[in-house]
């Protein structure tokens, strides 16, 4: 064999010699390696890091295996390469390691190229190009590392890279006239990827050009019907253009049942912009938005983004009652204890407390429930005692009035003030019942679906698997039911962190938490996503001995409790001190427990008995709870077993 290797990601991770046969790479480890050198593009890849994107668990001697690997990978990568000559494909570079690779000799490389070079060219230079780059993909990029978080961004640029690939090659073969052969691939194109309005167009236009007219306006009706059902948004100017002309050329097909609803509602978002009344349509904006929040992703963002707007407009107008309602109208379920907007919520709290000190004596009790419960839901995580008391004064309210749909946003409001402590996952247990209980049968399936899940989680922080797999699918039945798609993210992460609760192998739970994760990208949760994964991934690493990773990682809002720890695995104990003494009071959220643990463990390697002994006080009230399990996604145990330890330590048993 002689002559340059070339390198694939386009599919499994492989290799080809000058002839075009596969080049044996040994295990997979040598493939993760090859596979994070490229999904760096030519930066360099530290050893640290390295060895913590191989391994949940290092081996013994992690960097001397990943030195084998780089060894094994030089002699396949560059078979002429004399002996002691330096390597000049997989290179060392500062403390780690870089892949320098010519454009030709990179699968993915090339393809990025080819569709560069086809957004500029003649649509016949452009079909014929981008005919012969898409015969490169032979699977999902990175393959069997696909899911990986160090492939995760690479993966996702070049996914896109290829959607962009199969609509411009439709595009240049629709300008040479070559309609007919365009409609099953698109058709194909759009069955995985719906979202993409400029398919749905092409599409039209190429059955429009092969007289299929009826087809063509059956598919801007389903474009249509993605793109407003779902997202909330209006069809571009381009594509309602499209729907005019091809109208103009046919009579339009009969009418289904999704074309009547279609056409129903249309006319009446259309005769509704045209009514006057301004305080009308603030009203009826807010319960939009509402039902706009619960389908998660695009429509979660949207709603949010657009909540102040509507309050500010209707602050404006000089109404307290109607600014109320606006403010209280927007009562959508919550279970995750940290907000994804911190300054949003900031000022939804403060227009409600600006409400609530103008609500005239002897008002409706609603409004002062509603207002109430906003502030509790929207100052989640602060540990208050005021804001809980402003969500059991929305409680007691909210029964006196006998409205079952206040008194589960009021419900909400308190299990989110139910974190001033450790220790209170009975009392969200509660909770959790009494709402199941309260909106079973009455038409709240959403807060019956928050009831599940707070149960799911509660449950699970007293250690109650069984309880918590009942919760956990009477949740998910339900999301099927009335399409909830935000339910299958909390009970996906239950289910990760029922593999660490129940002992299986730390590989086994590592995979589970990697693959709940992803269902957070485009979940329009930023709150939540934001640092996850590292830390349920340092819960699996702690539980089992194992120290805290050394590179650099995403550890987000939690990055203040994690820093002694990386610091410690690091050698410098000095500035893990340091780091520790300025260490602040976890918030008072559902990861509260898990923090602690987290600074308890630090305290006991460096001996701080300050430190040891908040982090016993503070988590005495949990004895009897599983450490973090409370939140549904991760656990480092049973909280007895770090109040043990840290008994000991300050006792001076080691």
């Amino acid at each position: 064999m002689s002559g340059p290797v070339t390198v694939g990601v386009l599919g499994a991770v492989t290799a080809w010699d000058a002839d075009g046969a596969e080049i044996a790479l040994k295990g997979p480890r040598h493939r993760a390696v090859l596979a994070r050198l490229v999904a760096a593009r030519g930066r360099s890849v530290s050893l640290p890091i390295l060895v913590d994107d191989l391994w949940p668990a290092p081996p013994a001697n992690p960097a001397g295996a990943i030195r084998t690997f780089v060894g094994d990978l030089r002699r396949a990568l560059e078979p002429d390469r004399p002996p002691r000559a330096a390597p000049r494909v997989l290179v060392t570079a500062g403390a780690g390691y870089a892949l320098r690779l010519p454009t030709e000799l990179l699968d993915a490389s090339r393809f990025e190229a080819a569709v560069r070079a086809a957004r500029t060219a003649a649509p016949v230079e452009a079909a014929g190009t981008l005919a012969v780059a898409l015969g490169w993909w032979r699977g999902p990029a990175y393959g069997q590392f696909a899911e990986e978080p160090w492939a995760r961004a690479d993966r996702a640029r070049l996914t896109e890279l290829r959607l962009q690939a199969v609509e411009l090659s439709a595009g240049a073969r629709l300008a040479l006239g070559r309609a007919a052969e365009v409609v099953p691939d698109l058709d194909a194109h759009l069955a995985d990827h719906p979202w993409r309005e400029r398919a749905w167009a092409m599409l039209a236009e190429a059955l429009r050009d092969t007289d299929r007219q009826a087809e063509a306006l059956a598919v801007l009706r389903r474009a249509r019907s993605m793109l407003v059902d779902r997202l909330g948004l209006d069809p571009s100017p381009a594509l309602q253009q499209l729907e005019t002309d091809i109208l103009r050329r046919s009579e339009p097909a009969p009418a289904g049942h999704d074309d009547v609803a279609d056409r129903i509602w249309l006319r009446a978002a259309s005769s509704y912009r045209s009514t006057p009344g301004a305080r009308t349509r603030l009203r009826s904006t807010v319960d939009l938005l509402r039902t706009l929040a619960v389908t998660g992703g695009p429509g979660l963002v949207e709603a949010r983004a657009q909540r102040l707007d509507t309050i500010r407009a209707a602050e404006e107008l000089g109404d307290v009652e109607l600014t109320a309602r606006v403010i209280g109208g927007y009562d959508v379920p919550a279970i995750w204890s940290r907000v994804d907007d911190e300054e949003q919520a900031a000022e939804v709290v403060a227009a409600a407390r600006r409400t609530l000190a103008r609500l005239p004596a002897g008002g409706p009790v609603a409004h002062r429930a509603r207002l109430l419960a906003t502030i509790a839901v929207e100052s989640r995580g602060g540990g208050d005692p005021a804001v809980r008391s402003a969500a059991e004064e929305a409680v007691t309210l909210a029964r006196a009035a006998g409205d079952p749909a206040l008194l589960a946003f009021a419900l909400n409001g308190l299990f989110l003030q139910s974190f001033g402590r450790t220790g209170l996952a009975a009392e969200r247990a509660a909770i959790g019942a009494e709402l199941v209980e309260l909106a079973a049968g009455r038409g709240l399936t959403t807060y019956e679906l928050l009831g599940h899940l707070i149960g799911m989680q509660a449950a699970a922080g007293l250690g109650d698997v069984s309880a918590a797999d009942g919760h956990a699918g009477a949740a998910d039945a339900l999301a099927r039911r009335y399409e909830s798609p935000l339910v299958a993210v909390f009970t996906t992460w239950y289910r990760a962190l029922r593999t660490a609760i129940t002992g299986a192998a730390p590989d086994t739970t590592v995979t589970a938490y990697r693959q709940a994760a992803a269902l957070l990208d485009g979940a329009g949760m930023p709150g939540m996503r934001h640092g996850l994964l590292p830390l349920a991934l340092l819960s699996v690493r702690r539980s089992n001995g194992i120290p805290a990773p050394t590179g650099e990682l995403d550890w987000g809002p939690y990055r203040p409790w994690v820093r002694p720890l990386t610091l410690l695995a690091a050698g410098r104990t000095g500035a893990a001190g340091a780091a520790l003494r300025a260490v602040p009071e976890p918030r008072h959220d559902h990861l509260a427990e898990a923090l602690w643990c987290l600074v308890g463990d630090a305290a006991v390697q460096l001996g701080d008995r300050t430190v040891m002994g908040g982090a016993r006080d503070a988590l005495r009230p949990a004895a009897g709870e599983l450490a973090g399990a409370g939140s549904g996604v991760l656990t480092l145990g049973p909280v007895s077993d770090h109040l043990s330890r840290l008994s000991a330590a300050l006792a001076g048993r080691r």
